[in-house]
């Protein structure tokens, strides 16, 4: 941690140089614009930098039943602390763009689950060189988002409840290494990957590697300044807006329970995902559909020095359901269902009995202020979550509910 305050009092340092630089009429010009933070820019075009930061601070309360509301989980913590650098260096077609994490609870590692692939937190989450030759095409190398499923493209900070989806949750490609590839035009986009398939922040790859392809179809084409990419309709599209998505995902020889994510499996697994999700916005109103699943081959697998020991991908499928509207006063009101169903391999299993997923049904209903876009906003979430048994025929029923404020430039 001494060695990540070093870092960012590094950058703060840089940071204020620069600035008083070009205030001096320095070789370099500083430009502030909404929701894209504090840009440097060479006067001759030879690198510019754009420094943003975010924080998300939540209270959160989880009850132990619906019968009993005294609190099986309470969470009062930052849940996310980023800082993010991105621009051009000697040439605008040559870029980069760099996200890391500095919050304990943002780093997606937890020390009994570390990973032969991943032994330490993961302070950076995206490390990229890109090449755009032409405007509609880009190239890029290195470690970054996987072109999944639509709500894990979008950013952490442009949701409008305070986390994603149980479907994203279990089905999610998350990051990994490699090389990326995104063709977009006013109707349609194509993107695909070649990675590690290990995930981000790996020590070292084996020889079975992740391929990934999305084709998007925007039938009334594009949306208003990359409203896509954010949940809600913030920008008030004034004509229908729709796209319509499908993610293939085939990764060999993996090591970990959900590929990218989780712990190590006993012996390594091959699985597939498909993604499909439809977004639709007008005049406030959005409506975001997603469906997910996973096979895997072999994915049940054992201990060999404990047989009682087992560890398994969580196959089946999930849907989720969004609609929201954004009043004139910037507020907006959103309700969400999402549901995980596991195949019934994992909780019906004749030769490996002790196997007992469960399926789950969330129900949110989220409450947003937007105070300065997805910048500053204030949202409150009220949530009543089902945990089915399937294999002993009961259910947990849980009310709960998130208080969170969001900042950043």
């Amino acid at each position: 941690m001494r060695k990540l305050k070093l870092f960012a009092l590094f950058v703060a340092i840089v940071i204020n140089q620069q600035i008083g630089l070009a205030q001096n009429n320095s070789p370099l010009i500083v430009k502030t614009k909404k929701e894209n933070g504090i840009e440097l820019i060479q006067k001759d075009s030879l690198f510019s930098m754009q420094f943003q930061f975010r924080m998300q601070n939540r209270a959160g309360y989880l009850s132990k039943s619906e019968e009993d509301l005294t609190p099986q989980e309470m969470e009062f913590r930052v849940r996310r602390l980023r800082m993010r650098l991105k621009g051009f260096v000697a040439n605008p077609k040559i870029t980069y763009y760099v996200q890391l994490s500095f919050s304990r609870g943002d780093m997606d590692w937890e020390d009994p689950n570390a990973s032969k692939y991943n032994t330490s937190p993961n302070i950076v989450r995206d490390a990229v060189i890109s090449y755009e030759p032409m405007n509609s095409l880009k190239l890029t190398f290195g470690q970054t988002k996987l072109p999944g499923n639509r709500q894990r493209v979008i950013s952490s900070g442009n949701l409008q409840f305070a986390d994603r989806s149980i479907v994203n949750a279990t089905y999610t490609l998350d990051r990994d290494f490699g090389f990326f590839a995104t063709y977009e035009k006013e109707y349609f986009a194509l993107k695909g990957a070649m990675t590690s398939g290990e995930g981000r922040n790996s020590t070292k790859s084996d020889k079975g590697l992740n391929y990934t392809g999305r084709l998007e179809i925007l039938p009334f084409g594009r949306f208003t300044k990359g409203n896509d990419e954010c949940e809600g309709d913030l920008a008030r599209e004034t004509t229908p807006k729709l796209v319509l998505a499908g993610s293939f995902n085939h990764n060999e020889n993996m090591y970990r329970q959900s590929g990218t994510l989780g712990n190590d499996l006993y012996s390594p697994a091959t699985m597939q995902n498909l993604h499909l999700d439809l977004l639709f916005k007008y005049k406030g109103f959005a409506f975001y559909q997603e469906y997910c699943s996973r096979i895997s081959k072999n994915g049940i697998t054992i201990d060999p020095k404990e047989v009682s020991k087992m560890r398994n991908v969580y196959t089946g499928f999930g849907t989720l359901s969004q609609i929201s509207y954004l009043f004139q006063n910037n507020y907006e009101i959103a309700f969400r269902y999402a549901n995980i169903t596991p195949d019934d391999k994992l909780y019906k299993n004749t030769t490996y009995p002790s196997i007992n997923e469960k399926k789950q049904e969330h129900f949110h209903l989220g409450i947003s202020k937007y105070i300065y876009g997805h910048r500053l906003k204030v949202q409150g979430n009220l949530l009543y979550q089902i945990t089915h048994d399937l294999k002993n025929s009961s259910n947990l029923k849980q009310i709960g509910a998130i208080f969170q404020v969001e900042l950043g430039i």
